[in-house]
């Protein structure tokens, strides 16, 4: 079974709690796409390409993941790439209610795709990508959060 993996925000940075899920979901499933959502309208620290070559590197451990960036609808996307299911991740009780949202949307657009949520590992349940920025931009050390790839890519973009 194809699952696309989109988690809430872009990527932008990937982050060790990006990475766990993408793991597990690797698991559970032959095929899992990372679907980096463009949403220009967040303003991304990294354009497009560039979080998905990044993502490509940190994730690169694992054969039956695949790296897609997307800017139209979800659903569509999804069936674009032929997959059923859409695996979220819910960090906090917070993001339940937004996920929900968006959950019960999707299902309405496209009933035949079922939406899934995992929850992060407890060593990652509270790294956001937000928080990771704002730590980075005041030239706080984001090693434990992020690969070193990423480490390097944030200090280069905030130096």
């Amino acid at each position: 079974m194809t699952v696309i993996a989109v988690y809430p925000g872009t990527f932008d940075p990937v982050t060790n709690g990006h990475s766990d899920l993408v793991d597990r979901a690797s698991r559970l499933f032959d095929k899992v796409i990372v679907a980096i959502a463009a949403s220009p309208s967040k303003a991304p620290l990294f354009d497009l390409g560039h979080r998905i070559q990044l993502a490509e590197k940190v994730l690169s451990k694992h054969n039956n993941v695949e790296i897609c960036g997307f800017s139209d609808l979800l659903v569509d996307f999804v069936h674009k790439q032929q997959a059923h299911v859409i695996l979220r991740g819910l960090r906090v009780v917070s993001d339940f209610e937004f996920e929900m949202q968006l959950a019960s949307m999707n299902r309405h657009l496209a009933p035949e795709i079922e939406t899934l949520f995992l929850t992060p590992s407890e060593k990652s349940s509270f790294i956001s990508s937000s928080l990771v920025k704002e730590i980075a931009s005041h030239n706080g050390d984001v090693s434990e959060f992020v690969h070193s790839l990423v480490v390097d890519e944030l200090r280069a973009k905030y130096t």
